[in-house]
């Protein structure tokens, strides 16, 4: 049995390591993103936040539900949050709002984090089955 499971078992979301990574990379989004003037971010800055806290938000919500078809619809949430905030991020760069290079390291990170929710989404329709 995968430690995921178990720990999915016990409720307890912090122990997950995906939401671990979800929830490094939601800091260190809030950290970036309070670099970008204010005549730049044209809401910018909230969204990419929004995306990157509804990822290990997501994952939190799922854990308190009773059942893995619940809890995978939350992953689902968190993969399509994760995705928007590749997006943006890309944006950023292409953009000039953010410096490339710190943008690459979250882009890699957040790619992670979605290759993760994609393992836990599959495991947890498999045992659904």
């Amino acid at each position: 049995m995968h430690a995921w499971y178990l720990t999915r078992r016990m409720q307890n979301y912090r122990q997950l390591i995906v939401w671990q990574k979800a929830h490094a990379v939601a800091l260190k989004i809030h950290d970036i993103t309070g670099s970008i003037p204010r005549h730049q971010n044209s809401g910018l800055v909230s969204q990419m936040r929004r995306a990157a806290l509804s990822i290990p938000s997501n994952l939190a919500e799922g854990c308190s539900r009773a059942s893995d078809v619940d809890f995978a619809k939350f992953v689902q949430i968190a993969i399509g949050s994760a995705s928007e905030l590749e997006y943006r991020l890309h944006f950023s760069a292409d953009a000039k709002i953010l410096p490339r290079k710190e943008l690459e390291e979250r882009i890699e990170e957040v790619v992670e984090v979605r290759r993760m929710l994609i393992g836990l989404l599959k495991k947890l329709r498999e045992t659904s089955k």
